[in-house]
């Protein structure tokens, strides 16, 4: 996931991304993240608080590798983390869905 990897980073540096699971939850609540990273390391309670409001609100959920995001954003321990509307977004979303896709097929 290098592509979606350093464009987590930019979007860190530039403040499209709301870093850690109780500000992603809220930015969730709020209507303003476009999409929503969670780490597969996130625990059983966090996993679950996070996917059933993502669920709920019809926000894109996205679990990453371990370490991914932490390593991606230059902070340590992050377990989750929402991204804000834009074309920045976006771009994450096709990058994360192409990886998937090649996972998959």
């Amino acid at each position: 996931m290098t592509g979606a990897e350093g464009l987590l980073g930019l979007a860190s540096r530039a403040g499209q991304i709301t870093l850690g699971a109780d500000l992603a939850l809220r930015e969730i609540k709020s209507g303003r993240a476009a999409a929503v990273l969670l780490d597969a390391g996130a625990s059983d309670g966090t996993r679950k608080k996070i996917l059933d409001a993502c669920a709920y609100r019809g926000v894109p959920a996205y679990i990453l590798p371990i370490d991914t995001l932490s390593r991606a954003c230059g902070k340590d321990g992050r377990m989750a983390a929402a991204l804000k509307k834009g074309k920045l977004c976006v771009r994450i979303m096709e990058l994360l869905n192409e990886e998937k896709d090649k996972l998959q097929g």
